[in-house]
């Protein structure tokens, strides 16, 4: 499985994942220049594009990588009725193809209409990709995945010395933490689950003040036993 790292952060996010058969674009929140010189060029080569959720920094490239490019959109209805995107209609819990992947989107928690997740199994390398972002928590468990790339925004603690000392309004900080996924909640949520086949995590779109990327990959590699890449 190659991931590639278009953006990862609130300015925008967009990843690339290919299996050598199929090639997928994973959210668009980039000017479209940057999606299409990030994918080589060629976005002939790319069969579709899975969005998850209508906020600016994930879907802000939709429209045009759709009718300039031709690139088919994934989204969930909420979604689509949030941002007037031509796209096609994926619900949780319900599997569909795209060339060589089956992908089953699953409900996650944010602040946006209908947001989704996406577990990709490719049959081409039977490798399970897990992602997910922009949740405070996840309801599901899983069982064979070889790579996650998933948010790790904040670390509480840092948080909340922000707060008291006045760096972060504290009702920015309660939309933060109902919002989005704490690396204390990230780990939560792995020791959960069967990480036997885990090769790989990519951790995304982390805060700017709210994190420490170094620590983070280190408590992830230790609890998981993977390759961490911080995004």
């Amino acid at each position: 499985m190659e991931i590639k790292v278009l953006g990862s952060s609130s300015k925008g996010n967009c990843y690339v994942v290919s299996d050598g058969k199929t090639r997928l674009l994973l959210d668009c929140g980039l000017p479209v220049r940057a999606i299409v010189a990030g994918i080589d060029f060629k976005p002939q080569t790319v069969a579709g594009c899975l969005i998850t959720h209508s906020h600016n920094d994930h879907v802000y490239a939709a429209e045009k990588l759709a009718q300039l490019y031709g690139i088919r959109l994934y989204a969930s209805e909420g979604c689509k009725n949030a941002v007037s995107i031509h796209a096609r209609t994926v619900k949780a819990m319900s599997e569909f193809s795209i060339g060589s992947f089956k992908v089953l989107p699953f409900d996650i928690q944010h602040d946006a209409p209908e947001p989704l997740g996406y577990l990709m199994k490719s049959t081409e390398t039977g490798e399970k990709m897990l992602y997910f972002t922009d949740t405070y928590y996840l309801k599901y468990r899983f069982k064979g995945v070889t790579h996650i790339l998933c948010e790790a925004n904040y670390d509480l603690d840092i948080l909340n010395g922000k707060v008291s000392g006045g760096d972060v309004p504290k009702c920015l900080a309660e939309r933060i933490i109902s919002s989005h996924m704490s690396i204390e909640h990230l780990e939560q949520f792995l020791r959960s689950c069967d990480l036997s086949k885990l090769r790989a995590v990519y951790l995304c779109h982390l805060s700017d003040s709210n994190s420490n990327a170094a620590e983070f990959r280190e408590r992830i590699q230790r609890l998981t036993g993977a390759e961490v890449i911080v995004c």
